[in-house]
């Protein structure tokens, strides 16, 4: 277990981070405007490349498969290679893949290009968490909200890239993603001192076996669970709305907004008061309701519950993050990569079955799927509570470090 009381250095926090952090989190929130920078677009897309919701969706499915699989891997590179070397190669094959992505002429060429685009994103956001982890000022909570608040910045701004540049081209928004990944590789490079390679060299197997722990199983499974509800919204939602892109991308950066506002702020102080587990509990409930709220409510309903699933959504993504980081024993980037590659294979699932599911049956179903999927991980965080004990006292740490000083 890696939670220990509070040593947090006087003048540490947030804010006050090393330029070597910030290059990267500037790096990470372009990389996580990967994520939802094709939601405006993907109507545009698929009538300009004449291909099915489905279709269109795998620029999902192969992105987050191989980021999923790739996980598996990037601890035996960057142990052999070192933290910063892994990020760079990771950044350059987005820059490559981004700007290939954008001369595609078919959709298969599209979603070949998006799986290369993962394997980039996969190299670099698993090492990314683990440089700012280690960089970081303010311990490994600071790092991680840092981290879950570049995935927030990133998701918004990745839409409103999106909305923007696609209104002219829907390629523009992929050679504008190549172009600011160059901006990162630069900062990365410039400004990030060597990393020290770890004393032993990182086993192929080893996120398989860090999964043997209960706590980090339970973590990344009841994950996987709750990211498939989380991309049926991100992937399905915009062919349900109707709107030009700039509509879908304003929807998507108030989701965005959300989702960032959540993270930081919502997930730590929910986290102090009545605990990390139960963080996920509320967050959880509350995105069934948000997901039936899009398969039953009307238009403006529909809007409406898109933004505000942005909230359990953000305060998910920090409690999952730090969960899967600080239950087990194994090392961070080790506990990091077994967990994503689990978690991410629901957002490889999530966006081809849900518009499947609106081809063949009925547009309602997807969202009432995800709600499913919602409470059955609910269900295995209430059968195994018992292995995530270790948390207990990680939220004892946090309300520790929300203590008013003794005068």
């Amino acid at each position: 277990m890696h939670a220990k009381p509070s040593a947090t250095p006087k003048g540490g926090g947030i804010l006050r981070q090393p330029t070597s952090v910030w290059a990267t989190a500037f790096a990470a929130v372009v990389a996580f405007m990967g994520i939802g920078l094709v939601d405006p677009i993907l109507p545009a897309i698929a009538k300009n490349l004449d291909a099915s919701p489905s279709q269109v969706s795998l620029l999902f499915t192969s992105y987050f498969l191989i980021t999923a699989v790739a996980m598996l891997v990037t601890g035996w590179v960057s142990s052999r290679i070192g933290g910063k070397r892994t990020l760079l190669i990771g950044l350059a094959l987005v820059v490559a893949f981004a700007a290939l992505a954008g001369t595609s002429g078919t959709v298969g060429q599209l979603v070949g290009f998006r799986a290369g685009w993962g394997l980039g994103n996969a190299l670099f956001v698993a090492t990314a968490l683990a440089v700012i982890v280690g960089a970081a000022s303010g311990g490994a909570e600071s790092a991680i909200i840092l981290y879950e608040a570049a995935l927030g910045i990133g998701i918004s701004l990745g839409p409103l890239a999106g909305a923007l540049l696609g209104d002219m081209n829907w390629r523009f928004p992929f050679f504008g993603t190549a172009a600011l990944m160059a901006v990162g590789f630069l900062l990365i490079g410039t400004l990030l001192k060597p990393t020290p390679k770890p004393a032993e060299k990182t086993r192929l197997s080893a996120p398989i076996r860090a999964l043997a722990h209960g706590g980090l199983s339970t973590t990344a499974f009841t994950a996987l669970f709750y990211n498939y509800a989380f991309f049926t919204i991100l992937a399905f939602t915009p062919f349900v709305l109707g709107m030009s892109a700039h509509g879908i991308g304003l929807v998507f950066f108030g989701w965005g907004v959300m989702v960032a506002l959540a993270s930081v702020f919502g997930a730590p102080m929910l986290q102090r008061r009545i605990g990390t587990v139960r963080v996920m509990y509320l967050a959880l409930a509350l995105l069934i309701v948000f997901q039936f709220g899009l398969a039953f409510l009307g238009h403006g309903g529909i809007i409406a519950c898109t933004v505000l699933s942005g909230i359990p959504i953000g305060l998910n993504n920090t409690a999952f993050t730090e969960a899967a980081m600080e239950v087990s024993d194994s090392p961070r980037p080790v506990a990091s990569a077994g967990y994503n590659f689990v978690r991410w294979m629901g957002g490889a699932l999530a966006p081809f079955i849900a518009t499947k599911l609106a081809e063949e049956v009925d547009a309602k179903l997807p969202y009432v799927v995800g709600a499913a999927c919602c409470a059955v991980a609910i269900g295995i965080l209430a059968v195994r509570r018992r292995h995530l004990a270790p948390l207990e006292r990680v939220d004892v740490d946090h309300a520790f470090q929300d203590a008013p000083a003794a005068a």
